[in-house]
């Protein structure tokens, strides 16, 4: 009894057990198998083990990669983005040789004009049929195509649009790398070949004219190419005709009248502007009547109505001097753009 006294005080713990080099077989053991009294232990893993180290191991590999795809632009040195061009406007007013014709009803209007078998609205701007390219897909093709419909579906068809009192649906679709030059355009008017809003938009005189009828008729096509491989470019070419009458008068109080407005315009997208479904307008080439060639067409389209004529005098002058300017131009309404009336 005096000798087990002298180990009470020896507490062998949980940890002290499991780091034992030694382990005594148990009664079982020694009895199945002959096992000896006592047999060694493998040494204890210390650290993490196999599986979890290659886990580790993949996480920071695709942590890294993250970073390094962040960093790097993912379509090479090739396609790096390109500064925004700023978009080159030309606005030629058309000028009729008499009066213009007018009717009661704008549905007679169109019957007797080149417009009679035009599509209405968004119908007169179909999708052409669809194909890849060397570096852009069917997808792509399509994006691009639809964002310019709806470039011009806004900028041209649009009521608020077209009475000046909204610039936003359009603005909305334009690259920012644009947004700067439309602001100015629309804040500070020039016709200098960048700044004028209609080269941006279909806008009227508010104070002149308003639609007689919102069934516009539209007629043109769409066409994609790719200039490189990084960039994807879409012609438009529409003719677009309003039917208007005298802003304020109630219907039926005055004759009405039609406006042709022809739109070749050039969309521009690169790889960012797919994504966003935004584009760059980067040619717009705009020619509209019957106008007066005596008046400014740069902030707003000032329609002449049935019965008028135009006024006397020509563009305002050009000088040949001036290098930070563009030339005047005017043309005249063939009689044969006019409905028969």
């Amino acid at each position: 009894m005096g000798g087990e006294d002298e180990y009470r005080s020896v507490v062998f713990d949980e940890s002290f057990v499991r780091a034992a080099r030694l382990q005594e077989s148990s009664a079982r053991e020694r009895m199945t198998d002959h096992a000896p009294a006592v047999r060694r232990r493998p040494p204890l893993r210390r650290g993490l083990t196999r599986q979890a180290l290659v886990l580790v191991m993949l996480i920071l590999a695709a942590f890294g990669t993250a970073i390094y795809m962040g960093v790097r632009h993912p379509y090479g040195t090739d396609e790096a983005q390109q500064p925004v061009e700023p978009l080159r406007m030309t606005v030629i007013p058309l000028s009729p040789q008499g009066k213009v014709p007018g009717a009661a009803d704008a549905e007679a209007l169109y019957a007797h004009s080149p417009a009679a078998e035009y599509e209405v609205g968004a119908e007169g701007i179909p999708l052409p049929t669809v194909h890849s390219t060397a570096h852009f897909s069917d997808s792509q093709v399509v994006t691009a195509l639809t964002t310019v419909k709806d470039y011009l579906v806004r900028s041209s068809l649009y009521p608020e649009v077209l009475d000046s009192s909204e610039v936003r649906p359009a603005r909305a679709l334009l690259d920012p790398g644009q947004l700067d030059q439309f602001d100015q355009s629309v804040d500070h008017p020039v016709a200098d070949g960048r700044h004028a809003p209609t080269g941006w938009l279909v806008r009227f005189d508010p104070t002149r004219a308003e639609l007689a009828d919102p069934r516009i008729r539209v007629q043109g096509n769409l066409r994609a190419t790719e200039t490189d491989p990084a960039t994807l470019e879409i012609s438009a070419d529409h003719t677009f005709v309003y039917a208007l009458r005298p802003t304020g008068t109630p219907a039926g109080g005055a004759q009405v009248s039609l406006f042709t407005v022809r739109r070749e315009l050039t969309f521009r997208f690169d790889r960012d502007d797919l994504r966003q479904h935004q584009t760059q307008l980067v040619v717009s080439y705009v020619q509209a009547g019957p106008l007066s060639c005596a008046e400014d067409a740069a902030d707003h389209l000032r329609p002449l109505l049935a019965g008028q004529t135009a006024k006397a005098g020509g563009p305002a002058g050009t000088n040949p001097f001036a290098t930070d300017g563009t030339t005047a131009l005017c043309g005249t309404l063939a009689t044969a753009a006019e409905p028969k009336v």
